[in-house]
């Protein structure tokens, strides 16, 4: 098949969440199976040195892109990038600018017409770059305006397309002041989307793509749910037969504790031994005391409301009173940093912090921790799941999203378990299951063993979720 990926962003090129991580996988993953996959993407100023991008050429569109008189005059990078051409729409007016959404605190204020023209410009590279299409592959809200435009587009070459919309996180949605956008303000059928004077840009996917899907079964279920589905629930509703949920694939390349290139020791299922030595690393590297007899909660996330602090926080100190050190690096809202420095000072022997993000700290945590701590109040897929499992550190998660499709709870499936779950997003209901896994530690430990090693024989690799994608686009 001739597939098109239009994204915001690729692991390897550019990266700020799982959304690049699907980008680089899935279609690496395509190509290799020998369909035509072509990736097109803004030419940020992050990727203007790019050793990835050394050999690429610039392709001069003939035509410039017209909207409602005013005239969009942009070039292509265009290369070969790991089994894929990959087509970068080089715009500096709108991508040449330090972050790819913000300024690193606020949103670009011209976010939607950033990116309403990036579909637009899609559309016509493919027009006048004569590309072949079966399928055009939208993710997020970056991309949900080309389904609207797909659909209103008269050229004979795009009538056979077909178009997918991935909802990564529902929470972004791209809403944005129609009279802010002007590629799309004098559109000829834009006023049917338009309410209260904004668009809704995620909305508008959903609306004109003919399959949905999103990056887990069980989150397409909360997706069909008003707070699940942050208000998005009606035209979900109204499109459920064309939803499906594909659960995201994990990288088993970059996280293996057999070859781990960040790691003091290497392990496998079939010998744990290296994994207490990664223990005692990560336990050096926070400065607690080193003692494998102690129990390591870790946790590695952005510092937001989403991954649980709210009921967090508070549980902390009645935590700390058992045996246990809570080991968490991330970045995020000042005031979450603020309460767990203020907590660090108070008990400076079991709980650390690491007010940052490095690969490195990421994997030595994943594979020095014995439990690792998943709290969010949503989660579409997650991924640190998933590397938990590879390393063989318990994931203890709430049962939402991606989470309760990937965790298997000890004491609902005792034959199958892979770790601890709990349900309601409340304190009493994490700190009751972190006491769970507490004692569970202390007095099973073969049976400790025998959970890790089925964990890391647990895999959710990305040529299954392949083999879904590639039915769908056949069913199209």
């Amino acid at each position: 098949m001739d597939l098109v990926f239009a994204i915001s962003e690729v692991e390897g090129l550019v990266k700020t969440g799982g959304l690049a991580d699907v980008g680089k996988a899935l279609s690496i993953e395509l190509a290799s199976r020998g369909h035509n996959t072509i990736v097109f993407m803004p030419y940020y100023k992050a990727l203007k040195d790019s050793p990835e991008l050394a050999n690429s050429e610039t392709i001069k569109i003939s035509e410039p892109l017209l909207s409602q008189g005013r005239s969009y005059e942009f070039d292509i990078k265009s290369t070969e990038w790991r089994g894929t051409q990959l087509y970068l729409i080089d715009f500096p007016d709108y991508f040449d600018r330090d972050g790819l959404y913000n300024d690193k605190y606020n949103a670009f204020d011209d976010n939607g017409e950033r990116f309403s023209f990036f579909s637009g410009a899609i559309l016509h590279s493919l027009i006048h770059l004569d590309i072949k299409a079966d399928i055009i592959h939208c993710h997020d809200w970056h991309t949900a305006v080309l389904p609207f435009l797909l659909k209103h587009n008269t050229a004979q070459c795009l009538q056979k397309v077909r178009s997918v919309m991935t909802i990564h996180n529902a929470a972004f949605q791209g809403v944005a002041r129609l009279d802010s956008i002007p590629f799309l303000m004098h559109h000829p059928a834009i006023l049917s989307q338009v309410h209260s004077g904004y668009i809704n840009m995620l909305k508008m996917g959903l609306t004109f793509a003919d399959k949905i899907t999103t990056v887990s079964p069980n989150y397409a279920m909360e997706l069909l749910t008003p707070l699940g589905s942050h208000g998005l629930h009606e035209i979900l509703s109204l499109r459920s037969s064309d939803l499906i949920g594909i659960l995201n694939g994990c990288d088993y390349d970059t996280w293996d504790p057999a070859s781990d290139p960040y790691l003091v020791s290497h392990y496998s299922a079939s010998s744990l031994t290296g994994k207490s030595h990664c223990k005692t690393d990560l336990q050096e590297r926070f400065n607690v005391t080193q003692s494998k007899s102690i129990p390591v909660i870790g946790m590695v996330c952005r510092l937001t409301e989403q991954k649980g602090f709210d009921y967090l926080l508070p549980i902390i100190p009645e935590l700390l009173k058992h045996k246990v050190q809570l080991l968490i690096a991330g970045t995020g809202d000042p005031s979450v940093c603020m309460a767990l420095n203020e907590l660090v000072e108070k008990h400076p022997d079991k709980l650390a912090f690491f007010n940052g993000f490095s690969e490195e700290m990421a994997h030595k945590i994943e594979a020095g921790a014995d439990f690792f701590l998943m709290p969010s109040q949503f989660e579409p897929c997650g991924l640190n799941q998933m590397y938990s499992l590879a390393y063989g550190t318990l994931p203890i998660v709430r049962a939402v999203g991606g989470l309760k499709d990937t965790v298997v709870d000890i004491h609902e499936n005792p034959k199958t378990a892979t770790g601890f779950t709990f349900h309601n997003p409340t304190s009493e209901d994490l700190l009751a299951c972190l006491r769970r896994a507490l004692l569970f530690y202390h007095e099973a430990p073969c049976e400790l063993s025998k959970v890790q090693k089925r964990g890391m024989m647990t895999l959710f690799t990305w040529q299954g979720s392949c083999n879904n994608y590639e039915a769908l686009y056949n069913k199209m």
